[in-house]
């Protein structure tokens, strides 16, 4: 079967509540919804758009620029904001268009596309986060003893993420199940609507192996990093630094799974929801929320993963912000702290160790490089994994 060619009876919805009249979204919007709503929607998705797009790309940027942040760890945040790019450039730019137009003018093939390409990005995005988490987790708890994270491993990790992504995205333009619009008719997604036996059992598996599977592992991961910190501090209770380290790692794990659930919870639960009862009437424009709710995870992705990492930061000040003044403060504290998990040679355990990599030698010389050569700098950050 065609796919860039609308499936029988998928293209024509019920139209508006006691109307007989079939209603095709690829040739004229719903009749009862005011032009205002699409036009409201065609700005939140400008805004969103614009600062996923901007966001992202000066994190792939200040990436390819400054040679220190292409350790490991950092591949999967680069890797990332590669997906949330890509979501904004596909998904982001139809969706603004088609509310513009307030119908999916584009037509079917176009809606295949936005549908492929927002779940597939979007799932890779999905499964970087657990990759992120599961990475965090080995480097800090070290439950594989003195194993080094190298870049291979995180290679193949993200290999693994594209292509199981895509295993679980590409059979609806296969005949197993199908991309179709949404009830309001300028977005499209998987065919939750469907009651058929086919569409069943392909939602079942794609939640279960795409939302259910990585949410497991960011909460195992994150919940394991967060008992050993606690019995890290335990132990070095007497020492107040050692609080400081834990709270910091404990304020970032409560917005990285707050910020996942907020985006993701709601559109799985809509999901979920028409999916176990196809009949059920909602309004469109309150079916469209937690699909917008999904797409501002990746303005949201780049703040919290990045932005709030002071190595990402502070090149990323160096990059776009070349005065003189600017670049003596992001040298002024040339003193960097990480938290290292060590074992006594008795078994005994975990001890933290606030280590100072000290480069006050280099103070007045780096102060008075350009962005450039600062770009060329080999720091101790390099063996640093950013928490």
């Amino acid at each position: 079967m065609d796919v860039f060619r609308a499936p029988e009876n998928e293209s024509l919805l019920s139209g508006p509540t006691g109307s007989s009249t079939p209603w095709d979204p690829f040739h004229h919007p719903l009749e009862f919804i005011q032009p205002w709503n699409f036009q409201l929607l065609a700005a939140l998705m400008f805004l969103v758009t614009s600062l996923s797009l901007a966001e992202n790309f000066a994190i792939i940027l200040v990436t390819f620029k400054f040679k220190q942040l292409r350790q490991p760890v950092n591949y999967v945040i680069v890797n990332l904001a590669v997906a949330d790019f890509l979501v904004s450039l596909i998904g982001g730019t139809i969706s603004f268009f088609t509310n513009i137009k307030g119908y999916f003018y584009m037509g079917h093939w176009a809606c295949v596309l936005e549908g492929f390409a927002i779940t597939f990005f979007g799932i890779v995005g999905l499964w970087s986060l657990a990759l992120l988490a599961f990475e965090r987790y080995i480097v800090i708890c070290r439950p594989l003893g003195n194993m080094r994270l190298r870049g291979k491993h995180a290679a193949l990790g993200i290999i693994f993420v594209w292509i199981f992504s895509f295993i679980w995205t590409i059979p609806p333009t296969m005949g197993w199940s199908s991309y179709t619009t949404s009830k309001i008719g300028t977005t499209c997604e998987p065919n939750w609507y469907s009651g058929a036996y086919n569409d069943h059992t392909y939602i079942i598996t794609f939640f279960t192996t795409c939302f259910i599977l990585p949410l497991l592992v960011i909460l195992v991961s994150y919940g394991k990093l967060m008992r050993k910190l606690r019995k890290v501090s335990d132990t070095q209770g007497r020492l107040g630094t050692t609080r400081k380290p834990e709270r910091q790692v404990t304020r970032m794990v409560i917005i990285m799974i707050l910020a996942f659930l907020i985006c993701w919870s709601p559109y799985a639960a809509f999901s979920i929801l028409v999916t176990a009862w196809p009949s059920i009437d909602l309004d469109p424009r309150l079916a469209a929320i937690p699909a917008f709710f999904s797409k501002t995870a990746t303005v949201y992705n780049p703040i919290i993963y990045v932005f709030m990492n002071k190595q990402f930061r502070r090149c990323f000040i160096q990059l776009f912000g070349c005065s003189d003044r600017e670049t003596a403060a992001s040298n002024m504290n040339p003193t960097l702290e990480r938290v290292v998990l060590t074992q006594d040679k008795g078994g005994g355990e975990m001890f933290t160790i606030a280590a100072h990599n000290t480069i006050s030698n280099r103070r007045n010389e780096d102060e008075q490089r350009s962005c450039r050569s600062f770009a060329q700098l080999t720091v101790s950050e390099n063996k640093v994994c950013p928490m």
